[in-house]
């Protein structure tokens, strides 16, 4: 069997490699489900999520339900053809969260798979948590709710069967399959492009993609599977390709950018050593001197709520390119960031002839030794396991 290799994100300022073994199958695995077969023998390799702080959400009470979390470890399984990759995503959850319906006092658990669309500069990959400007990353969203044929509370039993427990066929089947969508609530699987915070735009044709998940009452876990092509119009999955994984915990208010994911991690197709070596290589530095940097020229305003992006878990979810080039050029990525509870004289960006314009200053002055040293520092700066 040939085998590729997914590299995971390293911790700390030392190389850590998640190692995730693909394996090449041939049987088609566009619907492969969390119990197929094909999962057995493919080597299963830990990612590491982490909350994602860097915006804070205007929910007082979401925000204190996950002020204190720690990262969680998910494991890994990836399989692929000559056409398709399907991954595998197992994390543990000990409270099961259904969506119910589209209610807005509702969450729940769910998982996404992240893809850069374009990554032929290591150095420059999409910002992880939504993409940015020029950077567009691919969204495959999951969230867990039942198949509610009839929410409508009007007793129309009839709709609460599964299709195949019906006595449609043919065209009679179309019309009771059309009948549950505009009544029930359907799979929750989404698609998404996106180019940065409030730029998500959901793609409905192009894509052969499938999602599910299937929660473990006795081993209180989640695991769920994304199948898809490795080229459509949107992506041309070759050589090596950097994947993420999020998680939402609904009983913690989970949605949106209030969740944990891991950093990019590199999928070996070919023998390309330039990004997994971007995303895998040692980062070494003197930390110590990288904090005394920190507190000298970043903590005045990333450690004061809203005046500037929350680099609280950035260790774990940013890459040692993408945080030196914020450092030198951080008008390259702008999270949005703007919050009702921020002062008006603290934006993070200005507008200047339609193109968004960092408040931050450059310091691509700082001396090699310092900006390195930096680094190494911010990669510590992470949440422990919980």
């Amino acid at each position: 069997m040939k085998k590729i290799v997914l590299a995971g994100l390293f911790a700390s300022t030392s190389l850590w490699s998640a190692n995730i073994i693909a394996t090449k199958v041939h049987h088609s695995i566009s619907e492969v489900a969390t119990g197929s077969p094909l999962w057995a023998g493919v080597k299963e390799s830990k990612v590491t999520l982490y909350p994602q702080t860097t915006v804070k959400m205007n929910d007082k009470i979401a925000n204190q339900m996950n002020a204190d979390n720690g990262s969680k470890v998910a494991k890994v399984k990836a399989i692929y053809t000559d056409t398709e990759i399907a991954f595998l995503i197992k994390w543990q959850d000990e409270t099961l969260s259904i969506q119910k319906g589209y209610k807005s006092d509702s969450y729940g658990d769910g998982f996404a798979v992240q893809l850069a669309t374009d990554y032929s500069n290591p150095e420059a990959l999409p910002y992880i948590g939504m993409g940015s400007k020029g950077r567009e990353v691919f969204v495959h969203l999951q969230k867990a709710n039942p198949n509610v044929f009839e929410p409508n509370g009007n007793g129309d039993v009839e709709m609460q069967v599964g299709r195949k427990n019906t006595p449609y066929f043919g065209t009679e089947l179309e019309a009771y399959d059309s009948a549950v969508k505009d009544l029930g609530v359907v799979d929750y699987e989404r698609n998404f492009v996106s180019a940065g915070f409030r730029s998500m735009t959901q793609v409905r044709d192009g894509v052969n993609s499938n999602m599910n998940m299937i929660y473990n009452l006795n081993k209180h876990c989640w695991a769920g599977t994304l199948s898809r092509d490795l080229k459509d119009e949107y992506l041309n999955l070759e050589g090596t390709v950097p994947v993420a994984f999020a998680v939402w915990d609904g009983s913690r208010n989970n949605r949106d950018g209030l969740k944990l994911l891991s950093g990019w991690n590199s999928v070996v197709l070919e023998d390309e050593t330039e990004l997994v070596e971007a995303l895998n290589g040692e980062v070494s530095g003197d930390v110590a001197n990288g904090k005394a940097q920190y507190d000298m020229n970043c903590a005045a305003c990333h450690n004061t709520p809203f005046m500037a992006p929350s680099l609280a878990n950035i260790g774990g979810y940013a890459s040692a390119g993408y945080l030196k080039e914020s450092i030198s050029d951080p008008s390259a990525v702008v999270v949005p960031g703007y919050n009702r509870n921020a002062h008006k004289n603290t934006p993070w960006y200005n507008v200047e002839n339609g193109k968004r314009v960092s408040t931050m200053p450059s310091f691509s002055w700082m001396g090699e030794k310092d900006m390195k040293d930096l680094i190494a520092y911010l990669k510590t700066l992470k949440a422990e396991e919980e």
